[in-house]
């Protein structure tokens, strides 16, 4: 028995005015997603344990049957561990965007947390100049590129635990001056980061261009390092993890998977598709579990872009969900598949909520035969829901109601 797990990171949503109603998921065309809801077990899941941030940190880990409450330290020593950052006992890690300031008479406002979706070619120039300026002032501190607008700040001998930080995609178009880190070290950082990047000769490219500046960086998601069990110690079970984020590989990684990394994948709606769904394929030859995630309809809900998070959940259904079926029809090997988004994105607000969403467990061997639909209504009404979210895992590893 194979185990396959395929996540939409932040397809859920709310019902949308200019859909009559609809959310993104019902509007959508998802032959595959429906032929799996209708064909195995529909159902809500709490995938952010209460009293955590709703994040695709929170969330992910869950999915891959952590307890949050036992295991969580922050989002930025999970990309750490992506990165082959490694943090001391004292040592804390910052998730740091290359974001878009843009001044106002009254202040500054958080005008893109993703500093326009920058490459990662012009990320990593900018990084290595903020590493010269800054790194022989502040010794204390490193700076660490990424992917894109992700990246990554270790800070040696920290010693504030309580650190008050804000994620950028949740205050954009907001005032920034009440969300910035109590603490002024941090917050020096970003005020000198500043300086280092006006006018420089990337952003100048990008304004002839017509697009948004990376202006300042901004760290949040800061924890300290992180010990979890591998799921062979777990469940005796091999498994890969498939993803263009750091996020994510830092979950595989520190769940003991094989890491795969897909050329041309991205963290947006351009991302490589079909080469994510062979890689999984391939994958499958070899291990017994695979987990594909997809970031482009969360980066569509953050942006507001109702056209664009359509059509994210129609790609992913049809050249990730769609593919992966068919290949596993062609290979004729008994399998189990869940499918879910991590948490809700809804459009109105650009930003995550804890809401529970909609999950399918589907096993070729016990199919099922139902008129339904994937979608958070159709999920909801099946009167299904798993209350801790991190439980789900074994529900598709060990058991099947």
């Amino acid at each position: 028995m194979k185990i396959i797990i395929l996540l939409g990171d932040g397809m859920a949503d709310r019902p949308v005015d200019e859909l009559g109603g609809q959310t993104p998921l019902e509007a959508a065309n998802t032959p595959y997603m429906d032929y799996l809801a209708s064909r195995g077990e529909l159902g809500m899941v709490r995938t952010v344990k209460p009293g955590f941030p709703p994040g695709s940190d929170v969330a992910n880990m869950a999915v891959m049957g952590l307890d949050p409450g036992l295991y969580y330290t922050g989002r930025a020593p999970i990309e750490a561990v992506s990165m082959g950052v490694k943090l001391g006992d004292n040592d804390m890690a910052f998730r740091t965007n290359l974001v878009t300031l843009s001044p106002r008479d009254e202040g500054l406002i958080m005008e893109d947390y993703s500093a326009g979706h920058i490459s990662t070619e012009e990320a990593s120039i900018l990084i290595a100049s903020l590493k010269k300026n800054m790194e022989p002032r502040y010794r204390n501190i490193q700076l660490f590129p990424g992917i894109d607008y992700r990246h990554l700040m270790l800070v040696k001998d920290y010693e504030k635990d309580n650190l008050k930080t804000t994620p950028p995609h949740d205050i954009i178009g907001d005032f920034v001056e009440g969300y910035l880190p109590d603490d002024d070290f941090i917050k020096g950082l970003i005020h000198e980061s500043m300086g280092v990047l006006k006018d420089h000769p990337i952003n100048l490219k990008r304004r002839r261009q017509g697009k948004r500046e990376a202006t300042a960086i901004w760290p949040w998601g800061q924890g300290r390092s992180m010990k979890v069990p591998t799921i062979e110690q777990e469940y005796n079970i091999t498994g890969a993890m498939i993803s263009a984020v750091d996020l994510m590989k830092g979950l595989g990684i520190l769940r003991g998977m094989e890491v795969i990394n897909v050329p041309g994948a991205t963290g947006w709606i351009d991302t490589n598709y079909q080469g994510k769904a062979e890689a999984a394929l391939d994958a499958l030859k070899r291990l017994d579990m695979v987990y594909v995630h997809v970031e482009a309809p969360d980066e569509a809900g953050h942006a507001g872009l109702l056209k664009e998070k359509i059509l994210a959940i129609e790609n992913f259904d049809r050249l990730i969900v769609g593919n992966i079926l068919k290949g596993m029809e062609a290979m004729d090997t008994d399998f189990r598949c869940l499918l879910l988004p991590d948490h809700p994105t809804p459009l109105v607000l650009r930003t995550h909520t804890a809401d529970p969403v909609p999950f399918v467990i589907y096993d070729s061997t016990d199919v099922k035969d139902s008129a339904r639909e994937f979608s958070e209504r159709q999920a909801q009404d099946t009167g299904i829901f798993i209350k801790e979210g991190y439980t789900l895992l074994k529900r598709l590893i060990t058991t099947w109601p």
